[in-house]
Formats: structure tokens, sequence, C-alpha cells
């Protein structure tokens, strides 16, 4: 579904901020992307995404991430901010869900039919006419989700899901990204997270991969995420 080969980002001359990189994310997997503060995590998700220039090859479902192929490649990709208030503009969450299948062409009736399917899978029907300003900060995480999986995306990118959330809600995003569909990729500096969801961590350090692999093997080892300015997961640290 993702392919990047030596793929570079520099926002200024002589400042790279990706540096040849290199790795591929097939239909169905679940990988966890992780680093230290500014190892370039949020860079490589913007250029999947077409917002930042790079150099190499970057594709996506086999399609050149280019200007001109950027309205079909974000239909098959869905973003979940960080900050869900970026996310929910509208007034209710049924209206932030339809905005994007409607711009889709999708009818009314079709549009309504697959908001109540995601709603019903993910536990949320009683957010459906809420208003975005009165749900909790993990009701309105949740609900950010629901918005992005309406649009049916093929790969789901989701930037530190679990940041800020009480421990119900973090479990409850856990056990929600677990039963997602499609491929996913997760920037978190939660690791205990990433070891409950992901089967595969690549792990950047200045703009360059330095390991990818099962996520257990590299989250258990201690020197390799100390060398890249991290820790080891909670439930290991005793270890």
């Amino acid at each position: 579904m993702i392919r990047f080969d030596d793929v570079s980002v520099a926002y200024e001359k002589g400042a790279t901020v990706l540096k040849n990189v290199s790795f591929a994310v097939e239909a169905g997997e679940t990988v966890g992307l992780i680093g230290a503060n500014g190892a370039g995590k949020t860079t490589l998700m913007r250029a999947l995404l077409g917002l930042v220039g790079h150099e190499g090859s970057l594709t996506v479902d086999g399609l050149e991430v280019t200007k001109k192929n950027l309205p079909e490649i974000r239909r098959k990709l869905g973003f979940v901010l960080q900050n869900s208030d970026n996310q929910m503009f509208m007034p209710t969450v049924y209206e932030d869900m339809i905005f994007g299948p409607l711009n889709y062409g999708l009818s009314r009736a079709e549009t309504d039919a697959r908001v109540d399917a995601v709603l019903e899978r993910l536990g949320l029907t009683d957010l459906k006419h809420r208003h975005n300003h009165k749900l909790s900060g993990g009701e309105k995480r949740m609900a950010a989700i629901a918005t992005v999986l309406a649009m049916e995306p093929e790969v789901l990118l989701m930037d530190e899901p679990t940041s800020a959330l009480d421990p119900r809600n973090r479990r409850l995003m856990i056990e929600t990204i677990r039963t997602l569909p499609g491929a996913k990729v997760i920037t978190s500096h939660d690791l205990d997270m990433i070891w409950d969801t992901c089967g595969r961590v690549i792990l950047l350090s200045g703009g360059t991969v330095v390991a990818d692999g099962p996520a257990q093997t590299i989250l258990r080892d201690r020197e390799l995420l100390e060398a890249h300015g991290m820790e080891l997961p909670l439930r290991l640290a005793g270890l």
C-alpha cells in the first residue's frame, strides 16, 4: 500500500529532515512509527499526504505522490490528527462525519448508512447528534476516528492517538485500533500502546530508519532505544 524508496525531505536548503528513507507497508499491516522528538515522524506523515515536497520515490497503492495524483491518493488515506479540535470543525459529530463522503459524491442515503455502520461498530451511536464542543477529550478523539472511517480509507494514519487520554479511554482506543480494518501507520511515544497494537515497528532517528522489524523485538532492545533517545515500554522497564 505504501512504499518509500530513498525519500528525502528538506524544509530549507541544508536542513534535511528525512534522509534516504526506504520501507514499505503492506495491506493489513499495523506499523508503529517511533522515535524521539525531532526524529522525522511528523515530516514522514506530511510527505505521505503530499503536504511537503520530497526527493526519491513515494507511492500509495502504486500511485506516485505528486500534485496530479493527490486527490486520488488522499481518498485512500485517512489521517487522525493528534489534536481532535483541528479535525472536528462542524457543529455536531454527524455533520462532521457526512462532510467527507458527501464531498466525494456519495448520496445522502449512502452516507447516512455508512455513518450509522461506523458509529455502531465503534459503539458510539449515542454521540451521533452531540455537539462537538460538549464532548470530552476521549469522546472527541473517538469521534475523530469515526469521521475518518466514514470515508472508508484504505490506509489509516494516526498521530499520537492515546495522548492525553485517561486510562479508560486509552484502553478503548487500543481496543478500537485492534479491530480497525486496513493498513495502519501509528506514530506515538506511548510504547506500551505500540506493543499492544502493532506487529511491526520502524524506529526513526535523525531523519533515517535505524531499525525496522517485529515490534516486540525492537521494543525489548533497551540499548537500541536508549541510543536513540527513547526508553523501554513501562511494562518492561523493571526487567
